[in-house]
């Protein structure tokens, strides 16, 4: 398994990918030229050795339920070969196109209340075209799309409150 700081380093040779950290240490990897709303090529990348590299663009990749490949215990040429074909997915001139069954979700409510087992509450809301995520007065998180924004609190242990 290689480690986190290969994994980075394999990323990064991407001139095209934009490493962006988030909590507890992971690292996101965006395409900002994507021809989709979707942008983020690398997910989560945490120093555990996780990673997901998002793959629901790539015909024949076996993806979970959001389009993400867990790249744990992949080598340096699966990594290169998965990140580049990411890439190549969501560029214009691909030859591919978004679809119906396409997971990226680019819209929800304007603002969410999320609560975890401990009654932490967090809120979600969007502001000029960026989810942000606030504990209290305080900001916890921002991303670019809702999708990426669930996707962190239901990690975090957190579910919509109704």
């Amino acid at each position: 398994m290689l480690t986190f700081d290969q994994k980075i380093a394999i990323m990064e040779s991407f001139p095209e990918l934009q490493r962006k950290n988030v909590s507890l240490g992971r690292v996101n990897f965006h395409y900002e030229d994507s021809a989709y709303d979707k942008k983020t090529v690398g997910y989560h990348f945490h120093p555990n050795g996780n990673g997901y590299i998002y793959a629901g663009q790539i015909e024949g990749a076996e993806t979970d339920d959001k389009g993400f490949v867990n790249i744990r215990d992949y080598s340096e040429q699966q990594l290169r070969d998965l990140a580049g074909a990411a890439i190549r997915s969501l560029t214009a001139d691909a030859g591919t196109s978004a679809t119906a069954d396409d997971k990226t979700v680019s819209s929800g409510p304007d603002e969410q209340t999320w609560v975890n087992a401990d009654g932490h509450v967090l809120t979600v809301k969007l502001d000029a075209e960026m989810w942000f995520i606030h504990a209290g007065l305080n900001l916890d998180s921002v991303f670019e799309s809702y999708e990426e924004a669930v996707e962190y609190l239901e990690e975090e242990g957190f579910a919509r409150k109704k």
